[in-house]
């Protein structure tokens, strides 16, 4: 029996459920019984298999070390070298993120939602995952929070699209109104300079200044979910916000104001970041594959991580993404430096 050989794996990195592209070679097969792919030697069902192409989740609860698995394939005995794959490690779920988890350098903990639907109040709604693994509960008192942010000052800001109000996070973990009559809000982010900026899913980005007042900043087409805001290292604002179209387009926002294209072709771009290079990492989907693509300051693409349901992301100061999907938040060792615009 011939042995079949990997030639590449797209994307390199994913996270449970994540489809992955396995093309190979010499993988021949009489019955679809005998295409097997094993992640670290456990098993997972193809979804489509051919002798030079195989498409295979990322099994449920596979348990490894640092992340580093690698993937086989194996038909009647024959079983392939080992390709390494980087798996992500679940770190907390039951939850419900609507947007970016956030990252606090000043601690190392992660933050992220339980945002529920329109109008729920759920018993704890923002929580905190500690760096040793942790999670415990951070906030009660914001109906559907959206999205979160560290100023530059180290203070947390949350939108709720409830609402319409930006609340500042104190010390003593109260939220306190900061900003307010700013629609279905959802998107923030700071720039360089420490301004706030405010994503109304109904078409407006808002600035907002140092005594919570908004004014509208740009206009852009409405979205069906939200908008969802990072800075660039260019010291443009990114924008996103999925329609019912297969094919939007990330916007770009100079500093003046002045609304651009940046990229076209995803399928419900959600959250997204930037790495020091400038490259950009937006949820989506992408010709029938879905996860965190990698688009170049030159509006090149390629898939990232592969996962499912992937809502928003971050980076951490170790190289870390941090991938939160719509129940869960997933830590990628990728050996990426995160941007932060201050």
């Amino acid at each position: 029996m011939t042995q079949p050989v990997i030639e590449s794996i797209v994307p390199s990195a994913g996270v449970e459920g994540g489809e992955v592209i396995i093309n190979c070679r010499d993988f021949v097969f009489s019955t679809y019984d005998e295409a097997r792919v094993l992640f670290s030697g456990a098993e997972t069902r193809p979804v489509s298999a051919s002798s030079s192409r195989v498409i295979a989740p990322v099994p449920s609860d596979l348990l490894i070390e640092n992340g580093n698995a690698y993937i086989t394939l194996e038909v009647s005995g024959a079983v392939s070298e080992a390709v390494p794959f980087i798996l992500g490690h679940k770190l907390a779920e039951n939850l419900h993120p609507v947007a970016n988890p956030a990252y606090d350098r000043d601690n190392g903990a992660i933050y992220t939602t339980l945002s529920g639907t329109r109008g729920q109040k759920v018993p704890v709604s923002v929580y905190k995952l500690t760096p040793d693994g942790e999670s415990e509960p951070f906030q009660n008192d914001i109906i559907n929070p959206s999205g979160l942010a560290f100023s530059p000052g180290g203070e947390m800001f949350i939108t709720s699209r409830y609402d319409g109000t930006v609340y500042r996070v104190t010390p003593f973990k109260e939220a306190e109104d900061f900003a307010h009559n700013l629609g279905i809000a959802t998107g923030l982010a700071f720039d360089s300079e420490g301004r706030m900026f405010v994503g109304d899913r109904s078409g407006t980005i808002y600035l907002v200044n140092e005594i919570g007042e908004g004014t509208p900043f740009a206009t852009l087409e409405p979205s069906m979910a939200a908008y969802h805001l990072a800075f660039g290292p260019d010291g443009y604002l990114y924008v996103t916000g999925p329609t019912l179209s297969s094919f939007d387009s990330v916007m770009r926002i100079s500093p003046d104001g002045e609304v651009s294209r940046f990229f076209s072709g995803l399928g419900r771009p959600q959250g997204l970041a930037f790495d020091r290079k400038g490259n950009a990492y937006i949820a989506a989907s992408r010709r029938g594959h879905r996860g965190i693509f990698k688009v170049t300051p030159d509006a090149e693409a390629e898939m990232a991580v592969a996962g499912m349901g992937i809502v928003g992301l971050c980076f951490d100061d170790q190289g870390n993404m941090i991938v939160a999907t719509n129940r869960e938040i997933f830590r990628v060792h990728l050996g990426i430096e995160g941007y932060w615009p201050f």
